[in-house]
């Protein structure tokens, strides 16, 4: 009987504040994987994304089996640019179908790194959930009851790498220091459920100030979180994409006044947190 692997797997967002290449967090878009052994090779899609060998999904899948004798049918909520961690749910989604098909139970997340190049939003990718990752390894817990993701996205993309090259060799220890003290806010917050102490940790020191100049139309609207009725706000990765964090209760307000503001701009998802992480299923 010809195999068929079908995989959905979320979005993410990294750095989460003060988490520089250390936090992340799953989200509730997806991109949802096909696999069919057919005898012959070919990708279907209506997204504006590779066909070929190429193909995020594809290249994930062919880290552990060849592709040759498979057609790739993929669908996505994920916005392909912004920093929502699209390239690591598709590699995800080729490495986890072609563990699924082979019975392979090492680790994907070495493998899903080695793809993306850092290994925050695979993690997330991967395990869904709260992620810490370090050294290769994550550490991973569900967000606590209450707390949902709106997400601004801006239809004016902004290339990692020169976000990546925003960013200075060194910086002053005092701001080091800050990160560290919210950073440990945030997660304790985020364990525990206490969205005020969410809330204190989201400041960050390391990254956003640095490419504030990138996208200033998305910095203006973070630092008018609390006016806008969110808990607060952080730069998704790399950006321009904002992630407000917001209260269940509020969530729908926020949407609307979020709405008006990027009017023109920028579109604006609600995506909650995501528990799960990768999952495959054969039929």
């Amino acid at each position: 009987m010809a195999e068929r692997r079908l995989v959905r797997v979320p979005a993410s967002s990294a750095n989460l504040g003060p988490g520089f290449d250390a936090f992340a967090a799953a989200l509730a878009l997806h991109v949802e994987l096909e696999v069919r052994e057919t005898g012959h090779f070919g990708v279907e899609t209506k997204l504006d994304i590779a066909r070929d060998r190429r193909n995020l999904c594809v290249r994930g899948f062919a880290k552990l089996h060849p592709p040759d004798d498979f057609r790739f049918r993929i669908r996505s909520t994920i916005p392909l640019s912004g920093g929502l961690g699209s390239s690591a749910a598709a590699y995800v989604a080729g490495l986890a179908a072609a563990a699924d098909l082979l019975g392979h139970d090492g680790d994907l997340l070495a493998g899903a790194t080695q793809l993306e190049g850092h290994p925050d939003n695979a993690a997330a990718a991967l395990l869904g959930g709260v992620v810490i990752v370090t050294g290769g390894q994550a550490a991973r817990f569900d967000p606590p009851a209450g707390l949902e993701a709106v997400v601004v996205v801006p239809h004016a993309a902004v290339r990692t790498s020169v976000a990546r090259r925003a960013l200075p060799a060194t910086v002053p220890i005092a701001d080091a220091a800050a990160n560290v003290a919210h950073g440990a806010l945030l997660m304790l917050g985020l364990a525990r459920g206490d969205l005020g102490l969410v809330a204190r940790g989201l400041e960050d020191r390391l990254h956003q100030p640095y490419r504030a100049h990138l996208y200033p139309a998305s910095m203006a609207l973070l630092e008018r979180a609390a006016e806008l009725g969110a808990i607060g706000a952080s730069i998704s990765g790399a950006g321009p994409t904002v992630l407000f964090w917001t209260h269940t209760d509020s969530t729908d307000a926020v949407v609307g006044a979020l709405r008006r503001e990027a009017d023109g701009w920028a579109a604006v998802l609600r995506a909650p947190f995501e528990s799960r992480g990768a999952e495959v299923r054969e039929s």
